[in-house]
C-alpha cells in the first residue's frame, strides 16, 4: 500500500492510480484569495470498472449507490474549506465513508416472534380498563 492509497475496509484498499482528481475555484469563504486559488476538489472513482474492488462488494455497492453514480463513476465534491489540502482530505474521507457504508453486509434478518400469553392478557386488560373509563365519561342512562 503506497501513501496515496485509500483504505476503505480491511478487505478493500483503493490504489491511488484509480482515484481521479479535478480542482477548480470554489465559492464561499476566502476573500479575494477565493478568486485565485483552485481549492474546490472533485474526487472521482470508477466503481463499475475498478479491478481492485472484489466482485461481490462491487455488485452490492453499485446497487446501493445507484442514485449517486454517473456511468458507474462515484464523484465526491469538497469545497467547504479554504485550503485545497483540507478539501482533498475531506473528499478522501467522504469517498471512503460512502464505500464503507455501501459495501457493508446486510443486517441479520429479523426472526419473527409472537407475543407471550401474559403480554396478550395485559393488552386485553388494558383495553377493558380504557373502555370502562370511557363508559364512565358518558351520560348516565335514565
Amino acid at each position: 500500500m503506497s501513501d496515496g492509497d485509500l483504505p476503505v475496509r480491511e478487505s478493500l484498499v483503493l490504489p491511488s492510480r484509480e482515484l481521479h482528481w479535478r480542482f477548480s475555484r470554489a465559492s464561499g469563504p476566502g476573500g479575494q484569495g477565493v478568486n485565485t486559488t483552485d481549492s474546490r476538489v472533485e474526487l472521482s472513482f470508477d466503481l463499475a470498472r475498478s479491478p481492485s474492488v472484489p466482485e461481490h462488494l462491487r455488485e452490492r455497492a453499485l446497487s446501493r449507490l445507484a442514485h449517486r453514480l454517473t456511468d458507474g463513476v462515484l464523484t465526491i465534491v469538497a469545497a467547504e474549506n479554504r485550503s485545497q489540502l483540507r478539501n482533498r482530505d475531506a473528499a478522501r474521507e467522504r469517498l471512503a465513508s460512502a464505500l464503507r457504508g455501501a459495501t457493508a453486509a446486510d443486517p441479520p434478518k429479523r426472526r419473527p416472534t409472537k407475543p407471550s400469553a401474559g403480554a396478550k392478557r395485559r393488552r386485553l386488560d388494558a383495553k377493558t380498563r380504557r373502555g370502562q373509563i370511557k363508559r364512565l365519561r358518558s351520560r348516565p342512562d335514565d
